[in-house]
């Protein structure tokens, strides 16, 4: 394995900002231009022809970088790397404890893996995108001289925490304080199927958890669709919890959101019901268990049987069948004390401690997962 440092540290407090060139405008809320001046890094994932879009949450935008050559390292595919936390820390010079990995992407035309990662804490941390080849080498991405176009998210969550429709939070003496997080939860979670690039996180809305489509190439984005499900686990509607995590799924012929949400129903939505400015209702089809938070989800198929692979804060990555995904029937009343309901799933024992994951191929998934010391490495496993 090596390490190549490809900028200063003295140059890294401007990592992903330096180079910005121009931005010629495309429509109101969107343009393009070189040398993104991304903000923060949130959710990732691919697009067509080596495209990487980026959550960029503090500035409520999404970038399409045109990563060119720089979607390859030396060595195509990706390796087990140890401690890929301390050695992304030492590569950009910060303790440890000031790194967190917020999202994988695997390129389906290299099979390197990206990882969005902040350098620092609150509001001083700065974006960092590094990749890994199959050779372990860790790269710091340099965005200086890449293309990309953005669009700005219409009607973000209030990124001042004191501003009146910033949702508070309840402190356990019973006070109220606004809550600084909720701007990055701005987008939670993107995926790209059919041209277009299915984006899932809040608004500022009264009903703000939403899910936004927007064609690729970038031309304009709407205000998206405002989203209610039943949630049996609190026993009530929630029009408030964002989706955390999702995958597009064909559903008896017609594509779908299937979508992970805190505590933790699985829902799917039609995403021919997803109309600009509509509110819909999902269709419950699991309660998967309280207390409980999905992080990372992939579809795969084994054995001529898709299954959907979730990891989770509490519960262990669980493998779901797919089948029944058609026919089940919507949850409508409370499912209370831990237990579950709906669609059933396995606990891939196997695996522990895993955060994200993405499919490297038809056969295996690179993963970020913890250890018992709370280290983080990546790991290519075989998909269960």
């Amino acid at each position: 394995m090596s390490i190549r440092l490809t900028l200063t540290v003295a140059g890294l407090v401007g990592l992903l900002g330096l180079g910005l060139v121009h931005h010629a405008t495309l429509s109101a809320e969107t343009s393009s231009g070189v040398g993104p001046d991304l903000e923060s890094t949130g959710p990732l994932t691919f697009g067509p022809g080596g495209v990487l879009f980026v959550a960029d949450n503090r500035a409520a935008t999404i970038y399409a970088l045109e990563m060119a050559e720089l979607v390859a390292g030396g060595t195509p595919g990706t390796t087990n790397i140890v401690g890929i936390d301390q050695k992304i820390a030492a590569l950009v010079g910060i303790d440890v404890r000031e790194i967190q990995i917020a999202d994988l992407a695997v390129s389906p035309i290299s099979q390197n893996a990206f990882l969005s990662v902040s350098r620092g804490r609150g509001a001083d941390a700065q974006p960092v995108l590094v990749r890994i080849d199959g050779a372990g080498t860790i790269d710091v991405v340099s965005l200086a001289n890449i293309r990309y176009t953005m669009v700005e998210l219409p009607n973000p969550p209030n990124v001042n925490p004191e501003a009146e429709g910033n949702r508070p939070v309840k402190r356990r003496d019973g006070s109220w304080i606004a809550n600084p997080r909720v701007r990055m939860q701005t987008v939670t979670d993107m995926a790209y199927a059919d041209g277009r690039l299915f984006i899932a996180g809040l608004s500022n809305d009264e009903f703000s958890s939403k899910l936004r489509s927007v064609e690729y190439p970038f031309s304009e984005i709407d205000r998206g669709t405002s989203v209610e499900i039943w949630h049996a686990a609190h026993g009530q509607f929630e029009t408030q919890s964002p989706v955390y995590t999702f995958v597009p799924y064909e559903v008896d012929g017609e594509q779908n959101l299937i979508a992970g949400y805190l505590c933790t129903p699985l829902v799917k939505f039609p995403v021919s019901e997803l109309k600009p400015g509509a509110k819909v209702i999902g269709t419950t089809i699991a309660e998967l268990g309280n207390r409980n938070r999905p992080l990372d989800m992939v579809v795969y198929n084994k054995d001529g049987r898709d299954y959907l692979l979730m990891s989770n804060t509490s519960r262990g990555v669980m493998k779901i069948p797919t089948d029944s995904f058609g026919n089940a029937d919507g949850l409508e009343v409370p499912v209370l004390d831990g237990d579950t309901a709906g669609v059933t799933y396995d606990t891939v024992e196997q695996m522990t401690g895993v955060e994200q994951l993405d499919l490297l191929d038809t056969q295996r998934a690179v993963v970020v997962a913890r250890d018992d010391t709370g280290v983080a490495n990546i790991e290519v496993v075989a998909l269960p």
